[in-house]
């Protein structure tokens, strides 16, 4: 069976790359294509599900952004299971600093070259947030185009989704991104981060070899 999985938002594979599955998954990774000039979201999911045959069964996984991407791939092309690590369900579960963005579009107002992912402020604002105690966070995140990077902020910003009753939800119990307070997660991975994928690899590789057989 293939799975089919979207990394976080500027991170490649690399973040996922420690996680293990059953011996009868084929993990496919679909990278992050870069957003064409003002392209609509539902046009660039258009795009990243490209590569997905669902000509038969596969299954979703989806880490941060991507866990919101995989579920709007899902209405397109419909997954026997999707699991999203370190995401959301819904619009409703969207922290205070995410709704605050959606309501004064604050994004939208930002340079763009204030997104440059090579810079020293964009990197300490993206170390708060995912893991202030990782002195090697650089390493995951090396998708670093500042068009991309402004225009996934907006869509997450802006994003309106109902909750799918069958997607499976792991969070962490320390995540700033999105708070597990806001959530009623499946699984809870404790003392992590919102990077818990790359630092507790073990403990989400269990859950996913009960769910992805």
């Amino acid at each position: 069976m293939k799975l089919y999985t979207i990394s976080g938002l500027g991170a490649d594979e690399k973040v996922l790359e420690k996680l293990t599955f059953n011996q009868n998954i084929e993990v496919v990774h679909i990278p992050w294509l870069i957003p064409n000039i003002d392209e609509d979201f539902y046009e660039y999911i258009m795009r990243m599900s490209a590569s997905i045959d669902d000509s038969e069964e596969f299954y979703l996984l989806g880490y941060s952004f991507g866990g919101i991407v995989v579920q709007e791939i899902h209405k397109l092309k419909p997954a026997k299971k999707i699991v999203i690590l370190g995401s959301i369900r819904s619009d409703l579960e969207k922290s205070k600093l995410i709704k605050a963005g959606q309501k004064t579009n604050a994004i939208r107002y930002i340079p763009t070259r204030v997104f440059n992912g090579n810079t020293t402020l964009f990197y300490s604002f993206f170390r708060k947030l995912f893991d202030p105690k990782n002195p090697k966070l650089t390493q995951y995140f090396r998708v670093k185009d500042p068009y991309y990077l402004k225009w996934s902020m907006d869509k997450v910003a802006h994003w309106k989704f109902d909750k799918i009753p069958d997607v499976i939800q792991i969070l962490a119990d320390k995540d700033i991104v999105f708070p597990i307070k806001n959530s009623q997660p499946d699984f809870v991975i404790k003392n992590a981060t919102h990077l818990f994928p790359a630092t507790k690899p073990k403990e989400v590789s269990e859950i996913l070899k009960t769910i992805f057989v």
